[in-house]
């Protein structure tokens, strides 16, 4: 299940939060998963993603999405039947700006972001070579179809 948080004043996104929930599923069917996990999706501005990326990851500059993974933080994660992965933010802006400059729909830039940081929470990374190609095939395989 995905809780999604806009705290941003515009709507523009809403009409995409359906394709959130497909993709999250599609995302579990191609990694084989069960459908047991909870996570928020939290849309925000370019303040708010500096801010984070400031005090969490030392990096003082505006980014386009963000995870914090709770299943790698140790803590006890379970809760009833749903095992809760953690927070993906999506600075709205970005969304729009790079959907121009990669030639395709915020829509499809929407979706792909997501997916990037819902790999992150499952535990995939990007910063080894041989990690790097594992995970955009996965995001390939997921998001290809969207235009």
């Amino acid at each position: 299940m995905v809780n999604i948080i806009n705290k941003t004043r515009y709507n523009d996104l809403k009409e995409y939060y359906p394709l959130i929930e497909k993709y999250y599923l599609k995302t579990l069917k191609v990694l084989e998963l069960e459908d047991v996990y909870a996570l928020s999706l939290i849309i925000c501005g370019p303040l708010t993603i500096k801010r984070i990326n400031r005090e969490y990851r030392n990096i003082d500059k505006v980014t386009d999405v963000i995870s914090f993974a709770l299943l790698d933080s140790g803590e006890d994660a379970e809760y009833e039947d749903e095992i809760e992965l953690g927070d993906i933010f999506i600075n709205r802006d970005r969304v729009y700006a790079q959907a121009a400059e990669y030639g395709h729909s915020a829509k499809r830039e929407f979706v792909f972001l997501f997916v990037h940081g819902l790999l992150h929470l499952l535990g995939y990374d990007h910063m080894e070579k041989e990690d790097e190609r594992k995970m955009f095939a996965l995001q390939k395989k997921i998001v290809g179809d969207l235009k």
